[in-house]
């Protein structure tokens, strides 16, 4: 029945005269307004005249929430069509595991179908008690025979409208708020009635002659506080007037448009399936849903609709369901409402429970909830009979206005002067009758008889704020702690992921209430207690797969063939239990779901040798597992032979120096991966280096790491078949320009021995006396104090360098020259400064006195070699021949065959011929 088809005898004829009356008036005859104001009522008619009913809402109405519970009660449906995604179905009997607020979330890691900038994908449809959803779930769970029906579009289907959408239009990850949403991340939000003007200037309108500040104050003076006493058909039409409004004013934004009317389209699609599939009569079904849809205007709206929507089949994408901890707050962030409206929104609900008594339905064993003493139903007052059209009354009439309650008020002003004296504010008596007093002031001001909550909290702002807060909360804050508080969900123990639920077993014998929000202090006495040790491992692969603050070390250390003794942690899985649920969508334990990430991050297109190795250093540490190292080692061979630049050689020597480390001390031999990657990075980076020293985009530290690299591991490789002409032609075939460069060439060919040392005391004594090379003399120091990375033997020589220009330089050039000095050691040579320092302190005297007379042991003159003394002749062989084990044991371990006694004669004559080895070795034995 469309708005065309309404005969002039309906129900809301009265209204719609009334309407077109106001509209002539106000517009100076009929016009558009008019056209709106007929639709509306037309809207409303036709939704109050669907056979299947239908009940509209507002997302975390208190007012919603109060008529959803006195209907269902009243109505007892048997089937329960509900707007949420419905795949999200099977999750909500694990409702009653958990305490409420929570988030029934869909989740998936890997897309197929959908862009990859846009993974992971994540919807998330908060649920709080004080909620019409969540009194239909409650009733539809715990009623025999009552079916409830997901009808809203899929979590999947949410990312494929989004999909389509326009370029300039969002992408899902916008949809989130900032850090205040931590709970929900950068999830899509999903809500039940998402009812606000789409119209900037209606939205202004309102608040500006409602005398209120944002959107959920008005909401809640105008439309939560009229019909929380209402009856069932006033709350009902009113919502399907305000849903028409908004959505006949709303502006053309096309995407937006297409979205509410394809979301419309397919709930209805969804229903009339059921019907036909279950044979249900409409009569017995409710329909709930927000009020915006529920005043829909599609052809397929109804039962009796048209069968033209066709539903697309869902991406290739593997979704995984669970359940979330949410909180007020988050909500609030997510959905862009008042910072507290949402606690304030619980705070109403209670007080209408109390008020109207009516009986809200709750999951039975729902935690955190306290069981309620059944109310007596309240009697019904003797009236004469209400016309169907209370739309007309209800507009007609005055708004009530409640009397000033005097001891709630003093009550708030009591209770905001204790919390703000316990956070260091200096309130005292006065400020509660101030507050008191201004909460009234501000409510007369703004049309009211009885300050809300929101005047309340302006009064306190205004009253007891300083310049300055002195504590973590201002006064606005303590009121919506006041006022309900930031109330944080807990998914309950079943109901968690099989993963979550074996890490609270595992971490069972530390005896701490893992649950629980906060930080836990758990102390590991490994050495008298060795089945800590398990404890152990999952808090350290916590540590790698969950946020930082999460499990945190305060004692303890976990390396490269390290075992912990004693170890401390500070622990808060309650408070980051949501990022714990969601690594069960990864696997079912966590050493799978380390395994997973560790291989994602070495096989990813951007990965680098040294990620890869870090891989495999993360590999033996947290998992200790031989077979996954073996494999990301040899991985990470092929992924150094492909690489062209040396930025990560740093990071490559560092994890190659301390994998060998690890496998020499603690396995017999080295595993086949490691060699291949110590040859294979012996032979790439000779190939690279010459282009290193004279490649703008490499820097002195990264050429200094290669160097590193080959001289360290140079022993290893040759005894695997590497060439060492190979560096040496590399380092002949480098020609840098740069100073730091230069003086880091100089140093390796000082460690080949191409460079006597003398020769590069030489070039430096030159570079000091040419005052054009002065002023880049800094830069060759940096140059040094690089190669003392590679070469670590030349830290002498670089404390004797710097000590050179202190004592030759003048102080015209040696004071302008001290500042740039100080910032290349600090920008070029922070970690290896301190071999510098420490060779210094064994150069130089350690006492005062000491100095005068000390001389620099470079300035001392060179020792001349030792002298030979003739060895007797004949001595030697005399003696050889009276001991001859000597000469056995020296030719067995030279592999020769025989005995002295055999070839004495041929021994003492080559002995004779050729005296000067046995007068060396008499030498190095001392033998006089």
């Amino acid at each position: 029945m469309s708005g065309a088809q309404i005969s002039t005898g309906s129900t809301f004829e009265g209204l719609r005269g009334q309407l077109q009356e106001a509209a002539t008036a106000f517009a100076d005859g009929p016009g558009a307004l008019e056209g709106i104001l007929r639709g509306i009522v037309d809207d409303v008619e036709r939704a109050v005249g669907e056979p299947l009913e239908i009940f509209p809402v507002c997302h975390h109405s208190p007012a919603s929430a109060i008529a959803m519970a006195r209907r269902l009660r009243e109505k007892q449906p048997k089937v329960v069509y509900l707007e949420l995604c419905e795949d999200m179905a099977p999750l909500l009997t694990e409702l009653r595991n958990c305490r409420l607020p929570v988030a029934v979330q869909a989740f998936a890691s890997e897309v197929e179908g959908f862009p990859a900038d846009w993974s992971p994908l994540s919807v998330v449809a908060p649920i709080t008690e004080a909620s019409a959803e969540y009194q239909a779930i409650a009733y539809a769970l715990d009623t025999p025979g009552v079916e409830l029906v997901l009808v809203d579009r899929s979590s999947d289907h949410v990312f494929q409208w989004e999909k389509e959408a326009e370029p300039e239009e969002t992408t899902p990850g916008d949809t989130a708020a900032g850090e205040e949403s931590a709970l929900h991340g950068d999830a899509v939000g999903v809500e039940i009635g998402d009812l606000r003007p789409r119209f900037a200037e209606l939205e202004e309108h309102l608040l500006r002659h409602g005398r209120v500040r944002h959107w959920s104050e008005w909401w809640h003076q105008y439309v939560e506080l009229p019909l929380g006493d209402s009856d069932h058909d006033t709350y009902r039409q009113v919502m399907l007037l305000i849903g028409s409004l908004f959505r006949r004013l709303a502006p053309g934004e096309a995407h937006k448009v297409r979205v509410d009317e394809d979301r419309e389209r397919y709930m209805w699609t969804r229903m009339r399936e059921h019907l036909a599939a279950t044979g249900a009569d409409p009569a017995d079904c409710l329909y709930v849903c927000g009020a915006f849809h529920a005043a829909s205007r599609v052809e397929e709206f109804g039962v009796h609709g048209s069968d033209t929507f066709t539903i697309s089949p869902p991406s290739g994408t593997t979704w995984r369901h669970g359940l979330i901890p949410s909180s007020h707050a988050a909500i609030e962030a997510q959905f862009g409402l008042a910072a507290g409206s949402v606690s304030i929104a619980a705070t109403e609900w209670a007080k209408n429970l109390k008020r109207t008594r009516v009986k809200p339905y709750r999951l039975a064993g729902q935690a955190g909830t306290k069981p309620r003493k059944s109310l007596p139903a309240a009697t019904p007052l003797a009236a004469p009979a209400a016309p169907a059209d209370k739309l007309t009354g209800f507009l007609r009439r005055p708004p009530v206005l409640d009397s000033l309650d005097e001891a709630e008020l003093l009550g708030w002003s009591v209770e905001i002067v204790r919390s703000a004296r316990r956070n260091g504010y200096l309130a005292s008596t006065a400020d509660a009758i101030a507050v008191f007093e201004t909460s009234i002031l501000l409510a007369g001001l703004r049309d009211r008889a009885k300050p809300t909550p929101y005047d309340f909290q302006d009064a306190a702002v205004t009253c007891i704020e300083k310049d300055r807060v002195p504590g973590r909360r201002d006064v606005g804050r303590l009121v919506e702690i006041m006022m309900g508080g930031d109330r944080v969900g807990q998914v309950g123990y079943d109901a968690l992921p099989p993963l979550a639920r074996d890490v609270h077993d595992r971490l069972a014998p530390l005896n701490l209430k893992l649950q629980q929000r906060g930080v836990q202090r758990a102390l590991l006495d490994i050495a008298a207690q060795p089945e800590l040790a398990h404890c152990s491992d999952v808090l350290w692969m916590l540590r790698r797969l969950l946020p930082e603050g999460a499990a945190r070390p305060i004692m303890g250390d976990r390396s490269l063939g390290e075992r912990p003794i004693q170890e401390s942690w500070d622990l808060a899985l309650g408070t980051h239990q949501r990022s714990l649920i969601e690594l069960g969508y990864e696997g079912v334990s966590i050493e799978q779901v380390l395994e997973q990430r560790l291989r994602r991050t070495a096989y990813a297109p951007q990965a680098t040798a040294a990620t890869v190795l870090a891989t495999v250093e993360d590999a033996i540490v947290y998992l200790g597992s031989r077979r996954l190292a073996d494999e990301l080692g040899t991985h990470a061979l092929e992924v150094l032979a492909g690489e062209r630049s040396v930025d990560g050689a740093p990071e490559v020597l560092r994890r190659v120096r301390r994998l060998l480390a690890y496998y020499r001390t603690g396995e017999p031999v080295l595993p086949s991966w490691i060699e291949s990657f110590v040859k294979t990075g012996y032979a790439h980076y000779c190939t690279l280096l010459p282009t290193a020293f004279t490649d703008e985009d490499a820097t002195v530290r990264q050429v200094a790491a290669m160097l590193g690299f080959l001289f360290s591991m140079e022993s290893l490789a040759l005894s695997l078949g590497c060439d060492r002409t190979q560096l040496e032609l590399s380092l002949a075939q480098s020609h840098p320009a740069e100073p730091a460069r230069t003086a880091l060439l100089w140093a390796a060919q000082t460690h080949l021995g191409t460079l006597p040392r003398a020769a590069l005391r030489e070039r430096c004594d030159g570079l000091l006396a040419n005052p054009l090379v002065v002023p880049a003399y800094p830069r060759y120091l940096s140059g040094f104090v690089h190669a003392l990375e590679p070469v670590p033997a030349l830290a002498d020589f670089v404390v004797e360098a710097v000590s050179n220009a202190f004592a030759r330089l003048p102080d015209r050039v040696l004071l302008p020259w001290l500042p740039t000095l100080i910032t290349t050691l600090r920008a070029g040579g922070t970690e290896l400064a301190p071999l510098i320092v420490r060779e210094a302190g064994r150069i130089f005297p350690a006492r005062l006195a000491e100095l005068d007379t000390w001389v620099p042991p470079w300035r001392l003159p060179e020792a001349p070699p030792l002298a030979v003394s003739p060895a007797p002749t004949g001595g030697g062989v005399a003696l050889l021949a009276a001991h001859p084990a000597t000469c056995d044991a020296l030719a067995d371990l030279l592999g020769c065959e025989g005995t002295w006694a055999q070839t004495e004669p041929a021994g003492a004559e080559l002995l004779a011929r050729h005296p000067e080895t046995a007068r060396a070795l008499g030498v190095l034995l001392a033998v006089s």
